[in-house]
């Protein structure tokens, strides 16, 4: 979105013209206004706020602007832009669909006619400042005539002849001319100054026209870029009226099929998530078997020792008990010692066991209601 600065520049740079020419006219213009001090007061205070009530069309844009721009930019909750005034039905239509907005040709339609009747509204009082200061300009030129024309009037009839000399007379003439001469110079002052006051406000009209149509013209671009076309299979697309419960018909549709691409786009999303949460089960229990493998390799070892050492332990106890008194009391406690350390490495081993197969338990139970909701996602 373009923002209206160089239409404000042109209306500066305009303004700082009529008062350089204004003060080169000053003494001119100054006898000028003090023919008729209350109409020509009053035709500068209407140019006066007809040139700040033109501004103000203008630079009431650059919020409408920054609102745009904020609205198009992907903003956080704590940093969301002002609303707007123009665009305030725009802003209520448009303010929980940002992320999927999509408007039909009659939507965008009917938003644009919206806001270009609100615009055009908007120029009224522009113009009628205008019309305004011609019509006083007018006022002021009859309001003179009529003072002149009353003048003359009284001076003809008040002008004698007879019995008097030619000095006398044309003094009597000369004071009598000033009444319709200052009626006259109310009527021209009071025309040049409406005049000029119309000239003024109808350029700084133009600006800010052109300002708010420059604006309405990017508006449309950006809504163009958001509308979708009808595609014409139905009957009534195209150039036909299609009927209101029609419209909203489909109007319904499109928005709960963008909602139903929304679901499964997420569906999907946790989809992925499952099978990579899943792969990562599948890498962990193959670690698990590889660790079983192992400890199931060292236990038939260490079962495989004992037995072999089982013999050995009774032909010692064997030996032990045939010598009587040949083994003393120590051997003795260390093979039974080492009977008890047997005994219980295996209980040891048994319980690893247990453990190993109840984790592998657990993990399979994990994968399995991992597959279950894996399968009934679809479903939903």
């Amino acid at each position: 979105m373009n923002r209206p600065r160089r239409f404000l520049v042109r209306m500066v740079l305009f303004l700082v013209a009529v008062m350089a020419v204004a003060a080169v006219l000053f003494l001119p213009l100054k006898n000028a206004f003090m023919a008729n001090v209350l109409l020509n007061g009053l035709i500068v205070f209407v140019l006066l706020m007809g040139i700040i009530y033109n501004f103000r069309q203008v630079i009431m844009l650059y919020p409408e602007v920054a609102w745009i721009d904020g609205f198009r930019q992907p903003h956080s909750p704590l940093s969301q832009p002002r609303s707007p005034k123009l665009l305030a039905p725009m802003a209520t239509m448009l303010g929980e669909r940002q992320d999927s907005l999509s408007l039909s040709t009659l939507a965008m339609r009917s938003l644009l006619d919206g806001i270009y009747s609100r615009l055009d509204e908007s120029r009224d009082i522009s113009r009628y400042t205008i019309g305004l200061l011609i019509f006083l300009g007018l006022l002021g030129t009859f309001w003179g005539l009529l003072d002149t024309v009353a003048s003359i009037r009284d001076v003809i009839g008040g002008l004698s002849i007879a019995g008097g000399d030619a000095a006398t007379v044309f003094g009597d003439l000369k004071t009598g001319l000033k009444a319709p001469l200052s009626g006259m110079g109310t009527a021209f002052s009071s025309s040049l100054f409406g005049l000029a006051g119309s000239l003024v406000l109808g350029f700084l009209d133009l600006q800010a026209g052109q300002a708010q149509n420059r604006f309405y013209n990017d508006l449309e671009e950006w809504l163009s870029s958001l509308t979708r076309l009808s595609s014409g299979a139905l009957p009534g697309d195209g150039d036909h009226s299609v009927p209101a419960y029609v419209q909203a018909l489909l109007e319904q549709t499109a928005e709960s099929l963008g909602n139903l691409q929304r679901t499964l786009a997420r569906g999907e999303e946790d989809r992925t998530t499952s099978t990579n949460a899943m792969m990562s089960l599948v890498e962990k229990l193959s670690t698990l078997t590889d660790h079983m493998h192992t400890e199931q390799t060292l236990m038939i070892r260490l079962a495989e020792s004992q037995m072999e050492m089982k013999p050995i332990l009774a032909r010692l106890a064997d030996a032990g008990d045939t010598a009587g008194g040949g083994m003393d009391e120590t051997t003795r406690t260390h093979i039974r010692n080492l009977d008890v350390y047997m005994a219980r490495l295996l209980e040891e081993m048994n319980a690893g066991r247990e453990d190993i197969i109840q984790n592998v338990r657990s993990e399979i139970k994990l994968l399995a209601r991992t597959i279950a909701s894996l399968a009934e996602g679809p479903d939903r």
